[in-house]
């Protein structure tokens, strides 16, 4: 009799993204030639000092940094969006920049995706070519795009733990709200992936529970990184084990977790970590669209959110996107054009469907 085997490290402790597989051949071809962000950096965990994982941090942001160039120079024109800078005033006084990309070959109020950057909260920036063509690429259906360049936990836009990012996600969203007619927007969604996941979802929560939430029409969130128990998974969240080091590893995000919540107070606070949310946390929320990675460690507490969603009478739809790694159908727009198109369409698609 064949015997069944269990998928990733659950089956095999050893078991690698690059040998995985379920993988895209695609991913695993460019991952084979590409160092880890981390490639040659002390490793950090939970067990790390502040100050350890600080310098992880900076050194992680600036190899990222370091493709830069080539990745600005693969962004294609765009000749039906304009782009703009506005900078407000946060709710703690500091200043915002808010990136704003509008189409301009559509007539009449069209949606408006507000955009929270990946990063675990922690590390890189709005303004990273990446997150750019991201933004553009939205914007360039017909819809308006908002970046928002919140603070970091670390980085060169830290050290602010929480709540400093969220709230500048909050001021940002409420900007774009009190802005309706003058960007000539209909519906709102806030969508971020990774980190951004993480606050797009709070910041729903946040507009929610202070009264404002009408300010919103939906989330969508792209393989939030919501449980912030990377430490210690828990049994309902396999894939921290099944897909551990496939990109992200635990170890890594519970070092990183310790800049935005520096004591460990706001462990259970849903507003940090969106996942430790309770029904009556999410009473009241607009409709949620949850993207996942099939080989993504956070699969699934992305999954396991939605089903709290559900079970708390809110609109949730999730979708698993096969053979990808942690944001690998948007992170490769030019060697994953199929994938990177679909996910396009899919937060578009559900952008219209609440203008309707």
């Amino acid at each position: 009799m064949e015997t069944k085997h269990l998928p990733g490290r659950l089956g095999n402790p050893g078991a690698t993204l690059l040998d995985d597989p379920r993988a895209d051949p695609r991913i695993v071809e460019v991952l084979r030639s590409m160092p880890a962000m981390d490639a040659g950096l002390d490793p950090v965990n939970a067990s790390s000092s502040y100050e350890e994982c600080v310098a992880y941090c900076a050194a992680m942001e600036a190899a990222a940094e370091a493709a830069h160039p080539m990745m600005a120079a693969a962004i294609p024109d765009f000749p039906n969006v304009a782009s703009r800078t506005e900078v407000i005033q946060g709710v703690d006084g500091n200043e915002i920049s808010l990136y704003i990309d509008t189409p301009t070959d559509v007539d009449g109020p069209v949606p408006c995706i507000v955009h929270t950057h990946g990063g675990g909260m922690v590390l890189m920036t709005a303004a990273d070519p990446n997150f750019v063509r991201w933004r553009k690429s939205i914007a360039a259906t017909g819809l308006v795009v908002v970046g928002v360049e919140f603070r970091n936990g670390g980085g060169k836009l830290g050290n602010h733990p929480f709540p400093a990012g969220l709230n500048d996600c909050a001021s940002g969203l409420r900007w774009v709200h009190e802005s309706r007619a003058a960007l000539g927007i209909s519906s709102i969604v806030i969508s971020g992936e990774s980190g951004g996941g993480n606050l797009c979802i709070a910041t729903a929560m946040k507009a929610t529970k202070e009264g404002w939430g009408d300010a919103l029409d939906g989330v969508y969130a792209l393989c939030p990184y919501i449980s912030g128990q990377y430490g210690n998974p828990p049994p309902e969240l396999l894939s921290l084990v099944e897909n551990d080091t496939y990109t992200l590893n635990c170890d890594q995000m519970a070092g990183l977790a310790t800049l935005y919540d520096p004591t460990g107070e706001h462990a259970q606070n849903p507003l940090a970590w969106p996942l430790q949310a309770r029904p009556d946390d999410l009473a009241g929320l607009p409709p949620h669209y949850v993207s996942v990675n099939e080989l993504d460690p956070l699969r699934d507490e992305g999954l396991h959110f939605a089903r709290k969603l559900r079970a708390a009478g809110i609109s949730a739809v999730t979708r698993t996107v096969h053979g990808t790694n942690h944001a690998g159908d948007i992170g490769m727009p030019d060697l994953t054009p199929d994938l990177f198109a679909d996910t396009l369409r899919s937060l578009t698609g559900f952008a219209r469907s609440l203008a309707e």
